[in-house]
Order: structure tokens, then sequence, then C-alpha cells
């Protein structure tokens, strides 16, 4: 079997699962009113044992006190997201929650800046 046909395992179908629920449940159901920016569940990880999963985020902002106070407040909304996954997946078990603030996309728009002013021979 080669990698691009070979079927997703359990935990990937479970993973895929859980990032679309969980960005739902952030998007139409959570009414926390310090949840301000626009965020995006960029991937989730979740243990073997369905114990735990993480929930890596990425929250879009101007504002880095803007950005940490909408993360912030989902991360302490863990228990609300866990109970709403209980209601909609079939699943015996729903994992504990641990999300993670994922800083990648910014630091790629930084590096695109980057290559772009090195490009026009800006000096740095």
């Amino acid at each position: 079997m080669t990698k691009t046909s070979r079927k997703p395992n359990r935990i990937e179908m479970i993973n895929s699962e859980l990032q679309r629920e969980i960005y739902g449940i952030i998007t139409r159901k959570l009414k926390n009113p310090l949840i301000t920016e626009m965020v995006s569940v960029l991937k989730v990880d979740t243990a073997k044992d369905l114990s735990n999963a993480k929930v890596y985020l990425s929250v879009y902002s101007k504002s880095e006190e803007k950005r940490l106070t909408t993360f912030n407040a989902i991360a302490g909304d863990s228990g609300k997201i866990r109970y709403e996954l209980s209601q909609t997946e079939r699943m015996r078990r729903v994992p504990e929650l641990r999300f993670i603030l994922d800083d990648s996309l910014d630091y790629g728009d930084k590096m695109d800046k980057l290559f772009i002013a090195i490009e026009k021979g800006e000096k740095l």
C-alpha cells in the first residue's frame, strides 16, 4: 500500500472529528464575551487511550493582548467544550482537553516579510 492510499486509522479519524466539533463549539456555542478574535483549530492530537487530547489553536489578532485574552478564555472553557463534545460525540469517554497556542502561522508570516525585504534589497 502506498502512503497516499492508506486508510486513516481510528485515532486520525477521532482527531479529525474532534477538530471539526471543537471549532464548531467555539464559534457557535461558547458565549464567552472574552472571545473576541478569530480562532482556528489547527490540529488535535489525541492519546491512544483517549484519556487526553492536545488542541492546537491559532488566534488571529493585531493585538497581542486580545489574542492572549481570547486564547485564555477558550482554555478556561475547556470543561464546557468537553461537555458539549460529550453531547454530540459517540464516544464512551471524551478526552481531557489541553489547549496549546500555535504560533507557526505568525512565524511563517514574519519569515515571508523578511524574505520580501531581502528580495527588495532593504536593510534589516
